[in-house]
């Protein structure tokens, strides 16, 4: 890749219906950091965004389900001299793992749909989380 281009990267917003008909949001954070956010990385060669997105929902996660087809949106952040543009799909969660790659790294919990559009850290992510039902 060249210094100037954007590194592609890929997340999902992991959702479910509680029982009594409330969407709620699934964040992930770092154990050691305290910062909520969605599960993301970057797109392998040979991986679509879309396939990207569920690898990083079920490492980082351990949540797999029924990925929407169609970007939810997209936002961008600084990391190593870098600007990553990170395209983000919904996941319809069907199944939650017991164990998962990355639990020891990271905590992951549910929020009320409201409730995860404030507690995302990263700037654009709560704005995207909220599009998750529309």
């Amino acid at each position: 890749m060249r210094l100037g281009r954007k590194v592609p990267q890929a997340a999902v917003v992991p959702f479910r219906t509680s029982d009594a008909g409330e969407v709620e949001v699934l964040l992930i954070r770092r154990r050691r950091d305290g910062g909520w956010g969605i599960p993301k990385g970057v797109i392998d060669p040979g991986h679509t965004a879309l396939e990207a997105a569920a690898i990083e929902a079920l490492e980082e996660a351990g949540v797999e389900g029924e990925l929407l087809p169609r970007t939810i949106g997209s936002f961008e952040y600084p990391k190593f001299g870098r600007t990553c543009r990170v395209e983000v799909f919904g996941l319809r969660v069907t199944c939650v793992h017991e164990h998962y790659e990355e639990e020891r790294l990271r905590e992951r919990r549910w929020f009320p749909l409201a409730d995860a559009v404030r507690k995302a850290k990263r700037p654009g992510v709560g704005a995207v989380i909220a599009r998750i039902i529309t």
